[in-house]
């Protein structure tokens, strides 16, 4: 039986881009691209999803033309011939299935060790050179360097709107790059830089703003961010909603028209005295659509479980409390990651009622492509 699932199953629209629900599927690093690009099996992955309602899809990390913006083996590069062809195809499979898609663009950081590929002998590249406070990896960044990254970024967004993709996401989030310049943990610099939250905030805001002068005033830009990081789950950037009105504006006004805000569960409240959760408290103080995610029909806590030092088990995440919560408005947009990782068909077999039917994630999944 079809399930009245409210507001998820309602049309979106961002400029000239209108989604058929506001389901997404979140970005996950996949490591199945052997020398940066994708094949007709990434192709085959996403155009699944869209098969089945996806209303966008994300794609996992790529990597922007910078030397040290890879961390890990077999994820896909954007820029070069041969990885952007690749990338056409995938665009061309998911519009083909009625899907809307964007690329992450991303840069590791700090988190790249010597030794990963393309190029070996590359450190990482950071703000200070710190993978977490106290914790030296790679070099910092002089002002070439940023600039570098700067560009990098603006080229990808160019080449994705050449493409045919719908949008792009900028990774701002997991103790990756950007993230490394926005976490006072990790940004010791004393230039333009770093210090205050508005010259930690410059970096991403010079990133945001020279994409969108590439890729024009209609061209949806999304921003990932994060309180916590793969470093530190307890890690915050901002500790109130006036240090958070305080991040967003000028992430505003420098042209993001979507901000996603990763949270590992979705139902927990942000702030104390309100039940709001991070993108629910962004989408009030920013004025912009904010996209939610978190555990979205799962019943263990994949993150804790599989990289931290102790379990954790979760109730299952409710649809109920989702359809409540977007009914609200407290956000517009529902990102699900490893429920659509394990079952392609996970938003059809909801939207039917067929509950019963959803493949429980497994992590065995991720050693596998389908």
């Amino acid at each position: 039986m079809s399930m009245n699932l409210g507001p998820i199953f309602e049309p979106f629209t961002v400029h000239n881009l209108t989604l058929k629900n506001r389901v997404a599927m979140a970005p996950m690093t996949r490591n199945f691209s052997p020398g940066g690009v994708p094949g007709e099996d990434v192709a085959a992955y996403y155009r699944r999803r869209a098969e089945n309602g996806v209303g966008l899809l994300i794609t996992e990390g790529t990597t922007v033309n910078h030397i040290a913006a890879n961390g890990y083996p077999n994820v896909p590069a954007f820029h070069g011939e041969r990885a952007l062809a690749g990338w056409k195809k995938v665009v061309e499979a998911v519009h083909g299935a009625g899907g809307a898609i964007f690329p992450q663009l991303w840069h590791v950081g700090a988190v790249r060790q010597e030794g990963t590929e393309p190029d070996p002998s590359v450190p990482g590249y950071s703000p200070s050179g710190l993978f977490a406070p106290g914790k030296p990896n790679g070099k910092a960044m002089t002002r070439a360097d940023i600039d570098d990254v700067i560009k990098a970024f603006a080229d990808a967004a160019r080449d994705a709107r050449a493409l045919g993709f719908d949008g792009v996401e900028i990774h701002g989030a997991h103790g990756y790059l950007l993230d490394q310049f926005l976490w006072e943990g990790t940004n010791q610099r004393e230039d333009e830089y770093g210090g205050s939250l508005e010259k930690r905030l410059r970096f991403v805001v010079e990133i945001v703003e020279a994409v969108r002068h590439r890729v024009g005033p209609d061209y949806p830009i999304m921003l990932r961010f994060s309180q916590w990081k793969q470093q530190d789950y307890e890690a915050k950037l901002v500790h109130s909603p006036e240090e958070l009105e305080r991040f967003l504006k000028p992430l505003v006004d420098a042209g993001v028209d979507i901000f996603h805000a990763s949270t590992r569960r979705f139902w927990e409240p942000e702030f104390a005295g309100s039940n709001l959760n991070l993108a629910g408290w962004t989408q009030k103080l920013s004025g912009k659509p904010a996209m939610s995610v978190g555990s979205v029909g799962l019943t263990e806590d994949f993150i804790s479980g599989t990289f931290a030092s102790k379990q954790e088990s979760v109730a299952q995440s409710g649809i109920d409390e989702l359809v409540e919560r977007m009914a609200n408005h407290e956000f517009e947009l529902i990102a699900v990651g490893r429920a659509l990782l394990q079952d392609p068909q996970w938003l059809t077999k909801i939207k039917e009622g067929r509950r019963d039917e959803v493949e429980a994630f497994a992590k065995k999944s991720l050693e596998a492509l389908y």
